[in-house]
């Protein structure tokens, strides 16, 4: 396994539990039009650019007279009093703190837009504040396409002063995940994965072949498996 030097994690439902409010939100804009929101459609949805996961819902349950525009007006609404409230994951701040306390380049890569970010971290800063300027959103203007795309990890680690003088090179990144779509970008990016999915989410055994590690929890990650200085206690 190649040691690595540059750390990227992805945001929603991997640094904070923000995943139940998506599901919490978009189950009570769906009940009015006699829908519940399943699994399968959500794990489609993780990971990809806004417009572009709402496409996906309004396509498969075929809501007529409600565009996706619609539904992101509504659910953004929505979220604006939820996100604020959102907490860091068990094992997060813990391993963040980490790799910042041991000079371990890091970033958040989040398909969210920046806005949406804002919101999320306005009050973790106690997480938030280790990345510093190094956060890649998914509205931001270099990002032409979203996950299952490269463009978003290698954005993050260009930033982080990353370079790479042969394709190999970007084992040395490793990802953290918790969407498919996330998991082929990081992969798709050249880059060591970690996946961390929602217990609910049916995995794909391929894909899972595919990561460098899958787990259930950030507090089952050991950093000295892939180089990165060990925890102490």
């Amino acid at each position: 396994m190649t040691p690595v030097t540059h750390v990227l994690f992805d945001m929603d439902g991997l640094l904070l539990d923000t995943e139940r409010v998506y599901s919490e939100v978009t189950n009570e804009i769906l009940a009015r039009f006699g829908h519940t929101f399943s699994w399968t459609v959500k794990s489609r949805m993780m990971g990809a650019k806004e417009l572009d996961a709402a496409n996906i819902l309004i396509e498969h349950y075929n809501i007529q007279n409600y565009t996706a525009s619609d539904y992101l007006k509504e659910r953004n609404a929505m979220h604006e009093s939820r996100f604020p409230n959102c907490k860091p994951l068990p094992g997060v701040v813990k391993l963040v703190k980490h790799l910042k306390a041991h000079n371990i380049p890091i970033c958040v890569a989040t398909s969210s837009h920046r806005a949406a970010y804002n919101l999320k971290s306005s009050k973790n800063g106690e997480l938030f504040d280790l990345f510093g300027e190094h956060v890649t959103c998914g509205d931001d203007s270099h990002i032409k396409k979203g996950k299952p795309a490269p463009d978003l990890f290698l954005e993050g680690a260009r930033a982080l002063g990353f370079t790479a003088e042969t394709p190999s090179d970007f084992q040395k990144c490793l990802v953290f995940e918790d969407a498919p779509s996330g998991v082929l970008a990081g992969l798709n990016a050249g880059m060591q994965v970690v996946w961390i999915p929602d217990v609910n989410l049916e995995l794909d055994p391929e894909l899972e072949k595919r990561c460098a590690k899958v787990i259930r929890s950030m507090e089952d990650f050991d950093p000295s498996e892939f180089g990165l200085p060990r925890f102490l206690d």
